[in-house]
């Protein structure tokens, strides 16, 4: 039997090929090239199958004369925790020149890596520089993906942890303590009014952060909400900051918190002012000033989840020719 040409990377081959420096790059560029018009990609499209049970295929190309492919995952809540959802799934990538398949790669874990890059991406972006307490609330994988990619864009001093299970909050702190100085939040308004760097990465069904909680000069990343429904933040909030989405039309399709703030009267369309492709092309800008509150809405995007899936098949194939 011919030997396969379609490499496969399972999550552990994800970890090893993707570390979160080089994602960050990855991901920077991924936006900066939609924000330029070069990538090609639809809206997701996700098929509901009862509570709690999504399919999504999110399909694109990284240039005309590029890879492409698509990421097809399931969202499914686990049976035994239903605030838990998993990201579970494949990421298929074609080459450009005779349009062969050549690898497949775990979903779920080029997920978690590339969002927390994503978030870093705009963080860096749009955080002021002296930012030194970051504020993660949630207690699933995705907080510890951010504990990896966060301190890579700024230097923290105090990372503090909100979780609505403070058992949830004690495992994370011990997870991390010997490496990053993380702390329990305790209440959330509190911990709000301390932060600099807000991220929001729960399953939350309704808001757990109000915009009248946050200090000028916050940064807030809206994280884990991914669809029109689930919020994590107010209206109040998107209303007061300067709003930057990783792309506009998704953010108008599918960014629940800024739809909500839409359909009460308080935004227009007009209020997501930029892609953070745009702000790291230069072409507007992101943070104005050190009093004003920004804010990054992340759905997540075909391209990112191929480039992060490129950079994986290439790395492969270098340290395979050597």
């Amino acid at each position: 039997m011919k030997r396969s040409e379609l490499a496969v990377f399972d999550a552990e081959d994800v970890r090893d090929l993707l570390d979160y420096p080089s994602c960050i790059g990855v991901v920077r560029e991924a936006m900066k090239a939609l924000s330029r018009g070069e990538t090609r990609q639809l809206l997701r499209t996700m098929i509901h199958m009862g509570e709690g049970r999504t399919f999504a295929q999110m399909p694109g190309a990284l240039s005309d004369d590029g890879m492409f492919g698509a990421k097809m995952i399931s969202v499914f809540a686990e049976p035994d925790n239903p605030g838990v959802r998993r990201h579970r799934g494949l990421v298929t990538m074609f080459e450009p020149v005779e349009g062969k398949p050549v690898c497949v790669a775990d979903a779920e874990e080029i997920t978690h890596i590339r969002t927390a890059a994503a978030t870093a991406v705009a963080t860096q972006a749009l955080a002021r520089s002296d930012s030194r307490v970051l504020l993660l609330m949630g207690t699933g994988g995705q907080v510890h993906s951010h504990l990896q990619a966060m301190p890579l864009v700024r230097d923290f001093e105090r990372i503090l942890i909100w979780g609505r299970d403070e058992r949830k909050v004690g495992a994370v702190i011990e997870d991390w303590s010997s490496r990053l100085p993380v702390e329990p939040a305790g209440e959330a308004e509190a911990a709000v009014g301390e932060a600099d760097v807000i991220c929001t990465l729960t399953g939350a069904r309704s808001p757990i952060l109000l915009g009248e909680w946050l200090q000028p000069g916050t940064h807030v990343n809206i994280v884990g909400s991914s669809g029109p429904g689930p919020v994590e933040v107010d209206s109040a909030l998107v209303a007061v900051s300067r709003f930057i989405a990783d792309s506009r039309a998704s953010a108008l399709d599918a960014a629940a918190e800024f739809l909500v703030a839409r359909a009460a009267g308080l935004v227009g369309d007009d209020h997501i002012v930029a892609e953070i492709g745009e702000v790291l092309l230069g072409l507007v800008p992101g943070r104005r000033n050190d009093r004003e509150i920004t804010a990054y809405k992340s759905l997540g995007h075909a391209v990112q989840d191929l480039a992060a899936a490129a950079h994986i098949y290439t790395s492969h194939t270098k340290r395979n020719s050597i």
